[in-house]
């Protein structure tokens, strides 16, 4: 037997206006175009720009001059900052409709912390020293987090706010163990400091691939998650009689979140707030509906990681800043607007 569900959660499922609808998907092909502008940018600007033709010349006709091998280098790191951008900004999204918080990230649930320990175990006790050896430690780390605070918050049992102080106590726990290794030896303090502040700067074909996978599974199952989550939203008795499974629901992004964020942390390093801001920004002018969430997160997240990754290089030419130091220089700031705004919209 069905549940009517109160007005106000019926206005909330009822499908949007044909008007409203155009107005979104319009906006989603305006924010596809903005991103291409953003990806044409991350190409053409660093220590020296290159002109429209030189970048036209390098993506279409490789012949071995200056530009040509500029536009090879940037490519890679243009294609990462895409692929991590879209991760994190979709990540967020589904944790924030996980946990019920519009002001949480990956890192909530110690996916990055899980992330970096592993790197620094694999530096200090196995000797790794390339990148490639550091994403697949990391994307392990990061899983072996993810699986360890599902555990902690109840398992099919889990509540947001259970999981949410798990993923709490577990990066507490990770970031001491972090310090004291690094602290007590200089070797992996100096080929971590460079990966924990996060950047596209190494990006390599190498690291795509071995990414690559795990992101396109991730990316799917978070956008199949869109409708189960919109019903979760509601409460587990009122998703049950939409006939959707809490638990399976809570499980599956979960994973999604996992999987997303971790392979992003393993190729970049641990970046902030990309995934906390976006999505936020985002449901202000979506409204709360996944279905418009994801899509628009999954869009507009790269734009801000390759527009930040410019910035960086524009600022301190000819050396350049890393992106996840330019990112929380931008997050600190928006996250206390944030924080400000929900509570002055609670008073």
């Amino acid at each position: 037997m069905l549940v009517d569900s109160p007005p106000e959660q019926r206005a909330k499922t009822a499908p949007a206006p044909p008007t409203r609808r155009a107005a979104r998907a319009l906006g989603l092909l305006l924010s596809v175009a903005i991103l291409a502008l953003a990806a044409l940018a991350s190409i053409a600007i660093g220590a020296k720009g290159l002109s429209p033709a030189q970048v036209w010349h390098g993506l279409f006709h490789d012949s071995g001059t200056y530009g040509d091998v500029v536009v090879a280098e940037r490519l890679s790191r243009t294609v990462l900052g895409l692929l991590a951008g879209a991760a994190l900004g979709l990540a967020g999204a589904v944790l924030q409709a996980l946990t019920r918080n519009p002001l949480a990230d990956p890192g909530l649930l110690g996916i990055n912390a899980g992330a970096s320990a592993a790197v620094v175990t694999a530096i200090t006790y196995f000797g790794v020293t390339s990148l490639t050896g550091y994403v697949w430690f990391a994307f392990l780390g990061a899983a072996a987090v993810g699986a360890l605070v599902w555990f902690l918050g109840g398992s099919r049992g889990a509540t947001p706010v259970r999981l949410a102080l798990a993923g709490t106590a577990v990066s507490a726990a990770l970031y001491g163990y972090l310090q004291a290794v690094m602290i007590m030896d200089d070797a992996a303090l100096g080929r971590m400091r460079f990966w924990t502040v996060g950047s596209l700067a190494s990006a390599t074909d190498s690291t795509i691939v071995q990414v690559l996978p795990f992101l396109g599974a991730g990316t799917v199952l978070a956008l199949a998650l869109a409708r189960p989550l919109n019903a979760v939203a509601m409460g587990d008795d009122t998703a049950r009689a939409l006939g959707a499974h809490p638990a399976r629901t809570r499980a599956l992004a979960m994973l999604a979140a996992t999987v997303l964020s971790g392979a992003a942390t393993a190729a970049c390093g641990p970046i902030v707030f990309v995934g906390l801001m976006v999505p936020h920004v985002v449901r202000s002018f979506t409204g709360p509906d996944q279905r418009w969430i994801l899509p628009y997160a999954a869009v507009l997240a790269p734009v801000l990681l390759l527009g930040a990754d410019v910035a960086g290089r524009v600022v301190a030419r000819p050396a350049e800043l890393q992106v996840g130091i330019v990112t929380a220089l931008i997050g600190g700031p928006v996250f206390i607007l944030l924080v400000r705004r929900r509570r002055t919209a609670q008073l």
